[in-house]
């Protein structure tokens, strides 16, 4: 029924434009190193979109000669096969894609490996690392072609990037047997969360380096504070909570034809299908419906803000972590129909009541004309001033705004920038630390964007400093990578958070 209620709302609205602008870029996946000789290839036949001296021009110029690929439109009726189409696709997108790149390899590649290297990338443009991503990448095409909402079928010239390991391996090379060193942390979690009340300082303690998957579900729980530290409180609490959350579905969901809810209901309705696009598991039906009623009854309990492009982000980590309480295999594959509907209904409230306690903390983010991420932005610039000057003084020679690209990094909360994987690691630390979504995500942005100064010094336009910024190649990134940008934020947190003289000019 939800489904039939799905095609009939995109026929009333297909014509009908989203009441929210997107974000600028956001749907692009980051691109791989490794593809970079198949993108110089085509070099020769585009020419080079010329640059303009004027800051507002150069960046206007930028976002539509790099315009997002969801941003053609929303009309599943459109034809993207068209030459119109494919010209701007071949003498743009490839034409900036590849002057970049082509600087990258100049300065990276040495020649006597070009060769090799060359002959690693498959035609197919797709990099395949284990037969879990053969499968992976497989069933995400399926997926499109049955499903009319997804766009990304039509995209032409676009490699295909894998997810590259399973979200429940979190380490890009694969889940190795558990040292005996991870035993004892486990043991020691499972100790504190059995204790009759759990030490929750302590708790945080161990869970800074990182949450055992075994018991992230009820870490992540408790951390959040959506679970009481009393164990015997914790059964009532759930079921309470669980049964709050399906209350307010038959109270307000309906209202969603309502004329007044047409605006928000409609623009979740268009992002949703671009959540995760890559994991097959976001493009099943009933998971997409249990996200559409999380943001919508999210929306309209908290009318100060409404919903906002990037929070349905939010959700994503959250419902694969709870879902992994259940399934024991790869989760990004998992079909959910094969859960009970009472799994999936626990599932879905404790993804909704974790969501709403992490936004209770960065709403100012989502407001309007969003001042949270206004002032994260500024403070990012300030610190990265104070932290590495010639990066810094690099943006300002060629006229980059951090907002240009730092705007996505604090309203995504770098979930656009990094693999699934990734964030969910990121949060076992967001969830240990005091106000570790807005104040530590700071020093962690600041961190993640000094890892890249090589690059970004080695590129001497603006077009190429964006393009690098929004495209950063982290797609095999794994716990090792996430551990060194946490350490580095933590020491960046401790050189200046308590030394406001050296934060500031």
């Amino acid at each position: 029924m939800a489904a039939e209620n799905s095609k009939q709302f995109w026929k009333r609205s297909a014509k009908l434009p989203g009441s929210i602008q997107p974000v600028y870029g956001a749907q692009h996946p980051p691109l791989d190193p490794r593809l970079t000789k198949n993108f110089i290839k085509e070099r020769s036949k585009v020419s080079t979109v010329p640059l303009k001296n004027k800051k507002a021009s150069s960046f206007h110029e930028f976002a539509r000669n790099t315009s997002d690929a969801w941003d053609i439109g929303d009309d599943e009726e459109e034809d993207f096969s068209s030459p119109a189409f494919q010209t701007l696709n071949s003498k743009v997108a490839l034409a900036t894609a590849a002057q970049v790149l082509e600087n990258h390899s100049k300065l990276r590649v040495k020649p006597e490996r070009s060769q090799s290297t060359t002959s690693d990338v498959p035609a197919s443009y797709k990099v395949i690392k284990s037969s879990s991503d053969a499968h992976l990448s497989r069933n995400s095409s399926d997926s499109c072609l049955r499903n009319p909402l997804h766009k990304q079928q039509s995209l032409p010239l676009r490699p295909v990037i894998p997810l590259v390991a399973r979200i429940s391996d979190q380490n890009a090379s694969g889940a190795p047997p558990m040292t005996v060193r991870e035993k004892t942390r486990l043991e020691k979690f499972r100790q504190l969360l059995s204790s009759h009340n759990t030490d929750l300082d302590e708790l945080r303690k161990c869970s800074w380096p990182g949450v055992p998957r075994e018991v992230r579900p009820v870490t992540w729980r408790l951390l959040s504070g959506y679970l009481p530290a009393n164990t015997e409180r914790r059964k009532l609490t759930l079921q309470r909570k669980r049964e709050e959350y399906f209350g307010f579905i038959e109270q307000y969901y309906d209202s969603r034809n309502e004329e007044h809810h047409q605006d928000t209901y409609r623009q979740i309705h268009i992002d949703i299908p671009r959540t995760n696009p890559l994991i097959p598991l976001f493009q099943q039906p009933l998971v997409q419906e249990i996200f559409e009623r999380i943001l919508f009854i999210w929306a309209i309990r908290h009318p100060a803000s409404g919903y906002v492009q990037g929070i349905n982000d939010l959700v994503t980590p959250f419902f694969v972590v709870f879902l992994s309480e259940y399934v024991e295999e790869d989760v990004e594959n998992f079909d959910v129909t094969n859960l009970s509907q009472d799994m999936l209904r626990s599932i879905e409230a404790d993804s909704f009541w974790c969501m709403s306690k992490l936004l209770d903390g960065i709403q100012d983010n989502y407001t309007f004309a969003q001042p949270g991420i206004q002032k994260k932005v500024k403070a990012l610039e300030e610190l990265v001033s104070r932290i590495d000057e010639q990066v810094h003084n690099h943006f300002r020679r060629y006229e980059v705004e951090y907002l240009q690209f730092a705007f996505r990094w604090m309203n995504n909360l770098l979930m656009r920038e990094l693999p699934l994987r990734c964030t969910i690691r990121l949060w076992d630390t967001y969830q240990s630390e005091p106000e570790g979504f807005s104040h530590f995500h700071l020093y962690v942005c600041a961190a993640f964007l000094i890892k890249w100064r090589k690059e970004i010094l080695d590129e001497e336009d603006f077009q190429g400093l964006l393009m690098l910024l929004q495209n950063l190649p982290t797609i095999h990134w794994g716990n090792e990578e996430i551990g060194l940008l946490l350490a580095e934020a933590y020491r960046l947190k401790y050189m200046f958070a308590d030394a406001p003289n050296h934060y500031r000019r």
